[in-house]
């Protein structure tokens, strides 16, 4: 349960960020929130959005969750569907939860261990299908097993036993000290396997949380609305402050701006921020100042650059690009040091672990080091730069900025570097995280954000630098690195619970990749984060680093 009260503050600038903004146990009216695309899945098998997986909350339950508390309170694991947090046994080997008594689904039917299970086997094992949401679980479950899809009439992974139906009994290959912060996951939201759609569950996922899926058409607009046999007593983290909830989807990102500062929206369902524009507005009204956080998001910036596309599978054209990166100009593209932080790791300074240094400095202005630049084009054998292409998602404005000012800055050494539009909402699925798609349009520069899957140096590195962890589709790998070295490092931290050693290793890891330069951070983002008074409940939680969504709620 909820272990501390958090402080309660009636509004002004941050104050989202250091309590809880206009508390209330009361249920209001209509929640509003708004988005310029849509979600990516609200199959909670199938995303990777962190946004998604904030709203999710609403909806679906996990194994374990993290507390409805502002700031690094709202890191802290809860136990959700189970009873308690795991129990651990076999030296970090099995993991054993039993759920809580009384869980039903939204048409009132129980909630079973066998639904956990199976939805853990979708997500993890039915890639074929689905594909875009992370796979720690098979990795350390094993097995052949191949899926609900191919073995239908199989039991799923052999390691994950239900003895009964509210006990999962987790048998690893290896130790995971982390194992708690996976169950956090939403692929360990049940799925009733008779209600199974496949790729179109998204359409409608059967709720377990307070609201359920009243109507969504892709593209427009989702509604939800209270789910009636969602019990509070079995639910530590969650209330009904809304009688109901719209997400209108895939409007244009300065009207998003317009809708929240004239009252139409209550919150920014992407937890980005206002675009620059909006920004400046804002941060001079008093009034509307007063109705804004400005978070440091615990997410960093980054590009990669494929090994596997020519030029960058020469890593002396890699690290050409590094030196060449005008950060200053890409920062100014988030709204300069309210956007973020110029960023040289790839691990945010929210993580435990990260270590200031920086590999390949761009000079005390933040515009590039030019020679550097060249002398490295020199040793590639292309002293006169190369071409590649840049893919960014146009609906996201300031990443789509941002390659544009990292195009202008490498041209000043030769690189010409085209950059290419495309939606947020199949950005991994289809194109940025599909290395095929990469290869085969000769895109070479990927732009995207990483956050963490759960606030852990594992739960920020193993899937953008794990080679085990590299996809055919919903990639985030997309450096394609794999470096044995890595891998090894990883899974010694996957195992290791002394907190010290574990950030040592994370701090090697981050040093390691820069050396293979497939990545480049280049911010560490803060969001000017809008709020409408209207708005209940309102607190930035450092599991997410944007607003608690399962805590919001709405005046009438």
């Amino acid at each position: 349960m909820t272990t501390s009260k958090p402080t309660e503050t009636g509004s002004g600038f941050d104050a989202g960020v250091h309590g809880v903004v206009r508390p209330t146990t009361a249920t209001g009216g209509t929640l509003r929130l708004v988005r310029t695309d849509d979600f990516d899945s609200l199959d909670p098998g199938n995303t990777y959005y962190a946004y998604t997986w904030n709203f999710l909350r609403l909806i679906g339950r996990t194994l374990v969750t993290f507390d409805t508390a502002p700031g690094k309170a709202g890191q802290r694991l809860v136990p959700d569907l189970a009873e308690s947090l795991g129990e651990s046994s076999d030296g970090g080997r099995t993991w054993t939860y039993r759920l809580r008594e009384g869980l039903k689904y939204e048409d009132g039917s129980p909630v079973t261990s066998g639904d956990v299970k199976y939805a853990i086997a979708r997500s993890n094992y039915g890639t074929d299908v689905l594909g875009v949401g992370p796979t720690y679980f098979r990795q350390l479950l094993g097995t052949d097993y191949g899926g609900p899809w191919r073995e239908p009439d199989a039991d799923g992974p052999v390691t994950l036993e239900t003895p009964d139906d509210r006990t999962l009994i987790f048998r690893l290959r290896e130790p995971f000290a982390g194992m708690d912060l996976l169950a956090t996951m939403p692929s360990t939201t049940p799925v009733p396997r008779h209600l199974d759609t496949g790729a179109g569950y998204a359409l409608g996922p059967v709720a377990t949380g307070p609201y359920r899926v009243a109507s969504y058409t892709r593209g427009k607009l989702a509604v939800l609305e209270p789910n009636p046999h969602w019990d509070r007593s079995t639910d530590p983290v969650r209330h009904q402050r809304a009688r109901r909830i719209e997400v209108l989807l895939g409007v244009e990102p300065h009207e998003v701006d317009r809708m929240l500062i004239s009252g139409e929206a209550h919150v920014d369902l992407a937890g980005f921020g206002v675009q620059p524009l909006a920004q400046e507005r804002i941060l001079a009204d008093p009034e509307l100042r007063a109705n804004a956080d400005n978070p440091l998001t615990g997410f960093t910036w980054i590009y990669c650059l494929s090994s596997n596309i020519a030029p960058f599978d020469n890593v002396h054209c890699r690290r050409a690009v590094q030196f060449a990166t005008d950060k200053l100009a890409m920062q100014e593209a988030y709204g300069g040091s309210v956007g973020g932080d110029i960023a040289t790791t790839i691990l945010p300074p929210t993580i435990d672990g990260y270590e200031p240094f920086d590999r390949y400095p761009v000079g005390d202005d933040g515009t590039g080091d030019l020679e550097a630049a060249r002398a490295e084009l020199a040793l590639a054998g292309m002293p006169n730069g190369f071409k590649t292409k840049i893919a960014a998602r146009k609906d996201r404005l300031k990443e789509y900025r941002a390659a544009e000012a990292l195009s202008a800055g490498l041209a000043r050494v030769g690189i010409e570097a085209e950059v290419l539009d495309f939606p947020s909402g199949d950005y991994f699925e289809v194109y940025g995280g599909s290395p095929s798609y990469l290869a085969e349009h000769g895109i070479g520069i990927i732009m995207f954000g990483w956050g963490a899957d759960f606030p852990d140096g594992y739960g920020f590195l193993q899937q953008i630098v794990d080679g085990r962890a590299i996809k055919e589709r919903g990639n985030q790998n997309m450096g394609e690195l794999d470096d044995p070295e890595i891998n090894e490092l990883l899974d010694r931290g996957a195992t290791c619970a002394d907190p010290v050693e574990r950030a040592e290793i994370w701090q090697r890891i981050d040093r390691l990749t820069m050396e293979h330069a497939v990545i480049v951070p280049y911010l560490y983002p803060r969001s000017l984060l809008y709020r409408h008074p209207n708005a209940r409940n309102v607190f930035v939680t450092g599991s997410f680093g944007m607003y608690d969504y399962a805590a919001l709620g709405a005046e009438d």
